[in-house]
């Protein structure tokens, strides 16, 4: 049995059959309907969905989670994969693709924001922009955060487009994230009074206005590339140049993955709002914590805060849920015709890391208004500070609990 790098047990290859000319066409063909079922499915839900009043905000976000998942599944953009590859391995191609991503979107939001807000130095922030409080609170997020990317392998989006292939350890990472939340109400009380409530919100272009934030998030953004560019390894052999190939078998380069993502981060917000996974798994958590009397009477000021909303979900359809459920049947669809679509039954430590794991993500995600797409992301393209440090503490504490795994030999 061979390990994934995020220490999941992965199946062997297919065996070969006494007549693969049959069996492997047959399964392939298979595989290729039931994906080509899923994407007309989704078409077909955003079609309708336009016809209902208000519809077209859900269809949108169906269709944008529906490419995003399709994109992080073909070129594995995963924050803690591509960190883990530099670390471990010394790989820089991956980090350099969620640079790409970044320097993408901060472009693109910075000719958004500058239609919307033409005069960024007042005392308003963009509409529903992730510009979030900075403070210890924020740091200590990230740090939980970047450690639930260790223990279960993945970020909380690449939990999603991972279920889609079959991930053993991707459900209860993602109950985990829901328990998370859950303490993450909890605890919001005293590290809101204690370092939220006074915390500054600042935003990049209202101190230094657009031209200049976005100079900056460049500069800092080719800053962190050179190096990884100087360990760039030689150029591999080019392989079949078939289209359809490239495009839905073989993977992609993580930089086009994360021109990508910074194309569609900028096309989301313009249409329906910022990228963010977390919103639906937190207002379902805080519904059901509710329900079962575990939340506190009084969330001081959890609802005016920006980021990936906790709000209690009344409806049965929701942008963010409806993005979710695109990026995890899109991400399906696109694994049955690469052939990765690989489930298997999970172990008892990837049961054990899931849940610890999905734990410390959710509850750094909900303290952190947000995760390594809504906070980090989404934050660092939109000019907000608050993006940069969550992704400092969150590559760091991802490091050292890695580093601490290995050498106590719970982590490989």
């Amino acid at each position: 049995m061979r390990t994934a790098p995020s220490g999941e047990a992965l199946p062997l290859p297919p065996r070969s059959v006494s007549a693969p000319g049959r069996a492997l066409p047959v399964r392939a063909a298979i595989a290729a309907t039931t994906a080509a079922a899923i994407a007309a499915g989704l078409a077909a839900a955003a079609w309708h969905l336009t016809g209902e009043p208000g519809g077209t905000r859900l269809a949108l976000s169906l269709v944008f989670g529906a490419l995003f998942g399709f994109v992080l599944q073909r070129s594995r953009f995963c924050f803690y994969c591509q960190w883990r590859d530099f670390l471990v391995a010394g790989d820089p191609r991956g980090m350099l693709g969620i640079l790409a991503a970044l320097a993408a979107g901060a472009a693109g939001y910075a000719v958004v924001l500058g239609a919307w807000m033409p005069d960024p130095s007042g005392t308003r922030l963009p509409p529903d922009a992730h510009i979030g409080p900075v403070g210890p609170a924020l740091a200590l997020a990230g740090l939980a955060f970047g450690a639930g990317m260790a223990v279960s392998g993945s970020c909380i989006s690449a939990h999603l487009y991972r279920l889609g292939e079959g991930s053993p350890t991707a459900p209860f990472a993602l109950v985990g994230t829901g328990l998370g939340f859950v303490l993450g109400f909890v605890s919001w009380n005293p590290l809101y009074l204690a370092s939220l409530s006074e915390a500054p919100v600042p935003w990049l272009p209202r101190l230094l206005g657009y031209g200049p934030s976005l100079a900056l998030s460049l500069a800092l953004l080719a800053a962190l590339a050179w190096p990884l560019l100087r360990r760039l390894p030689a150029p591999e052999a080019p392989g079949r140049r078939d289209p359809l190939h490239a495009v839905f078998v073989a993977r992609w380069p993580v930089w086009l993955g994360g021109l990508a993502v910074g194309a569609l981060g900028t096309l989301a917000y313009l249409r329906v709002g910022p990228l963010g996974v977390t919103a639906e798994i937190g207002g379902r958590s805080r519904q059901a914590a509710g329900a079962l009397g575990l939340l506190p009477d009084r969330l001081e000021g959890l609802d005016t805060f920006r980021g990936c909303a906790t709000a209690v979900r009344d409806a049965l359809l929701t942008p963010n849920g409806l993005f979710v459920g695109g990026l995890v049947l899109a991400a399906l669809a696109a694994a049955l015709v690469a052939g990765h679509f690989r489930p298997a039954l999970p172990t008892r430590g990837q049961v054990v890391r899931g849940l610890t794991g999905g734990v410390l993500l959710g509850w750094g995600a909900m303290t952190g208004l947000g995760c390594s797409v809504g906070t980090l992301l989404s934050g660092i393209m939109a000019g907000a500070v608050s993006g940069w440090v969550f992704g400092a503490t969150m590559f760091a504490g991802a490091a050292a609990t890695l580093w601490l795994g290995r050498r106590t030999g719970l982590l490989s």
